[in-house]
């Protein structure tokens, strides 16, 4: 199977080149055929001459800034890939990440998006146990909605990788979500089509800027209301958010 990171970045010159090393570095261990496309999303810093240095990077520009903007412009760039590979350029891909993707993907062909958990490696030690209880909870949920209930699953944003005939299938972004609840979409409309598993073997590293700076609870807070509003409802209620990037 073919894959395609897609790797949104609005301002990111700080973190920008360690995330783009590493999924270098992950494709050349893994073997993988794959390619990576970053969306400079409005930036006005040096994040598409930061991405532009690295000779395997494919850049493309959506001037309309927002999440969901990037990924769809992002989307739109990986034809001809069977997997669409969505993580955010403050994340550092794990070795051996590839290598669950292509498993998971291999072993059962009725799953349409694998998704699973953050670590946060540059938080306080008190943060990442608070974090791991929530992630302990996010667990308990997944299993109810997608195998009980049967109204969706949980999807991590910026660590999932969907079938891109499956995302096409559903009809593909909604650009109406700006940030929140962009993952929980992916989730509830790709679970009527085939499989959407989260799982602690997909792990991935990134920044815990905005938990640090909003609060453990505040922010998981807003994103379980998010959650269940568009697992429910079919829309977030918070469509305001914060840009966080380091000082």
């Amino acid at each position: 199977m073919k894959l395609a990171f897609v790797i949104p970045a609005y301002n990111e010159e700080a973190l920008i080149g360690k995330c783009l090393q590493s999924v270098v570095d992950e494709i050349a261990r893994s073997g993988a055929d794959a390619d990576i496309v970053v969306v400079n999303n409005a930036s006005t810093d040096r994040t598409g001459e930061i991405a532009r240095s690295f000779p395997t990077v494919r850049v493309v520009d959506e001037p309309k800034k927002g999440l969901v903007n990037a990924r769809d412009a992002g989307f739109a760039a990986t034809e001809g890939f069977d997997l669409v590979a969505n993580i955010d350029s403050d994340t550092v891909v794990p070795a051996g990440w590839l290598d669950t993707v292509m498993s998971e993907f291999a072993k059962d062909p009725k799953l349409v998006c694998l998704s699973g958990p953050y670590v946060y490696y540059d938080m306080s030690r008190f943060n990442r146990i608070l974090v791991g209880m929530f992630y302990g909870l996010t667990y308990l949920i997944y299993v109810f909605n997608r195998f009980i209930l049967r109204v969706g699953s949980v999807v991590q944003g910026g660590n999932f990788v969907f079938k891109r005939a499956a995302w096409e299938q559903v009809g593909g972004y909604d650009r109406s979500i700006e940030f929140f609840g962009e993952d929980t979409d992916v989730a509830v409309r790709l679970s009527k089509v085939g499989g959407v598993k989260w799982t602690f073997a997909l792990k991935m590293k990134t920044s815990g800027r905005r938990l640090e700076q909003e609060g453990v609870f505040r922010t998981a807070g807003t994103y379980t209301l998010n959650f269940f509003w568009v697992t429910f409802r079919g829309k977030p209620a918070t469509k305001n958010y914060t840009d966080i990037r380091p000082h």
